[in-house]
C-alpha cells in the first residue's frame, strides 16, 4: 500500500512540475483574426466612400456574402496572380503588385487615381485612358462591397473588390 502512495505521490509532483514548467515557457502573442479582418475591410472601404462622398454618393456597405465571393476568387488566382476577371455577377476592380508590401489602401488608390481621367459630360474615359475602376467605385447604384487581398505563390499581390449590383454601363453616368 504504502508503494501505491508513493507512487501516485511521485506522479502527482510531475505533473505539478510539468504544468509549472508550462506556465513559465513564454506565448506568442495572440491576434485577433476579427481585429485583422476589420483593419483590411477599412482599408479597402474607408477611401473608396471617401471617393464617394466627393461626388455626393452615399457610402457602400461590407457585404460578407461579396467578400465570400471576393475571397474564393482571388483564392484561384493564387497560382498565377493574372489580371483576369471573375465575369461573375458582380460589378469588378482588380489589382496586382509586384512583390508583398502592396496594402489595399494602394489598390483603392490607384483605381480612385483614375478619377483624372473620367469626362462627366461624355460618360467616359478621355482618349485612350482607363477610368472604369474609378467609375465602378463611385457608381450611384452600387450599394454593397466585398474584397479580398492574397498573397500569390509567386510572392506578389492580387486583390480584388466585388460591387453589388454592378455599374460601368455605357453611356450612363455613375454619379
Amino acid at each position: 500500500m504504502e508503494n501505491v502512495v508513493v507512487y501516485h505521490f511521485r506522479s502527482l509532483l510531475i505533473l505539478l512540475l510539468v504544468n509549472l514548467l508550462l506556465c513559465l515557457v513564454p506565448r506568442a502573442p495572440t491576434v485577433s483574426a476579427s481585429s485583422d479582418n476589420e483593419d483590411l475591410v477599412s482599408q479597402f472601404l474607408v477611401p473608396q466612400n471617401q471617393a464617394r462622398a466627393q461626388v455626393g454618393d452615399p457610402p457602400l456597405v461590407w457585404d460578407e456574402n461579396v467578400a465570400s465571393y471576393a475571397q474564393a476568387y482571388a483564392n484561384k488566382r493564387r497560382g498565377d496572380c493574372a489580371l483576369k476577371h471573375s465575369n461573375g455577377p458582380f460589378g469588378e476592380n482588380i489589382f496586382w503588385g509586384s512583390g508583398s508590401d502592396w496594402q489595399p489602401k494602394d489598390a483603392v488608390a490607384a483605381w480612385v487615381g483614375e478619377d483624372r481621367f473620367f469626362n462627366y459630360h461624355t460618360h467616359s474615359c478621355n482618349g485612350f485612358e482607363e477610368c472604369g475602376h474609378y467609375t465602378q467605385i463611385v457608381w450611384k447604384h452600387s450599394r454593397t462591397v466585398g474584397c479580398a487581398r492574397v498573397i500569390c505563390h509567386d510572392g506578389d499581390i492580387f486583390m480584388t473588390c466585388n460591387y453589388n449590383p454592378p455599374g460601368n454601363y455605357i453611356g450612363q453616368n455613375p454619379y
